[in-house]
């Protein structure tokens, strides 16, 4: 089958990398514009692009998919099976959607109709679930509303990060979008309507998603800083300092119960801090402007102590 892949983020380079090396033709790949990275802004490629040209193919990057001129750029590239779009970024036009034979094809981090958006990986972990998966789906105008295709559930392991359960995920969509084209190109493959009534949305998590609430219960906050690692970070406020929490586990040990935000213990395994229910001990930290450290290692340093207190809640700056 004739394939354009549209994709950009590492969450699609699995998905680019199978496909390459399957029976399916790439004919080109769609990706996001160049853009500056990093303190020094320096211009640096989409993921995708850098497979695409080690692999010599065409690439075509859009400011905007939708415009006429995108369109007619894409569709130049004649008759195609099915156009794959994997984490790409931007929303495809109808006449793109109705231009391939099988339609185009999405690969969605979430079992459908849970989690339709930018975020399902994150959602999933913040909100406690203990399963997720993939789901392949055709797609429609709506934001992952169209027919599911194939899906696959796997467990989310119990301190797994949304970068470390988003990197597992990739590969399992990988499998699944071959599963998926030679299925349609067979025919063996039914498409099943969403159920509308079990939808739920996954938004892109802002910056102030991550700033935690201290009065939360203790396995909420550690399922917070879970789904916002790496992105979009997790943080609380010592004193003047904003503290990003890479790591933090639920404090099963019994003791002294303090209120939200109070520093509990300080020692060589952490930092433990009340919550609402509970506590929580930090593991790995970042103060502002400066390295990732142990927790142990920030508490010295600070001189942080039993009775300290972490802000409650504040507002990102």
């Amino acid at each position: 089958m004739r394939v354009v892949f549209a994709g950009t983020s590492e969450f699609a380079v699995p998905s680019l990398e199978v496909l390459i090396a399957s029976a399916h033709e790439v004919v080109a790949v769609v990706t996001q514009p160049d853009k500056p990275k990093g303190r020094g802004g320096e211009i640096q490629m989409p993921p995708i692009k850098e497979i695409a040209l080690a692999h010599s193919l065409p690439v075509l990057q859009p400011e905007n998919v939708a415009e006429p001129k995108s369109i007619a750029e894409i569709k130049a590239l004649g008759p195609i099976g099915a156009m794959v779009v994997v984490a790409y970024g931007q929303k495809i036009p109808t006449e793109i959607l109705q231009w391939p034979k099988y339609g185009c094809v999405n690969v969605h981090g979430s079992i459908l109709p849970k989690y339709r958006g930018a975020a399902p990986i994150q959602h999933a972990i913040i909100a406690g679930e203990k399963t997720t998966g993939v789901t392949t789906m055709l797609m429609d105008e709506g934001w992952d509303t169209g027919d599911i295709l194939l899906q696959e559930s796997i467990e989310i392991l119990p301190n797994e990060t949304a970068g470390e359960l988003s990197q597992r995920l990739s590969f399992l969509g990988a499998r699944l979008l071959i599963r998926t084209l030679d299925g349609l190109e067979m025919g063996t493959i039914n498409p099943i309507p969403q159920d509308e009534e079990l939808a739920t949305l996954a938004p892109s998590l802002k910056r102030d998603s991550g700033a935690i609430d201290w009065s939360a219960p203790a396995d909420v906050i550690v399922n917070l800083v879970r789904g916002c690692t790496p992105k979009p970070g997790a943080f609380t406020r010592f004193g003047n300092s904003m503290v990003k929490i890479w790591r933090a586990t639920v404090d099963r040990a019994n003791g002294i119960q303090g209120e939200p935000g109070e520093v509990i213990r300080v020692d060589q395994d952490g930092i433990v801090v009340a919550a609402g229910h509970g506590s929580v001990r930090l593991l790995d930290v970042q103060p502002e402007s400066r390295k990732r450290v142990l927790a142990a290692e920030f508490a010295h340093g600070a001189r942080l102590k039993p009775g300290d207190r972490l802000e409650v809640r504040f507002n990102m700056p």
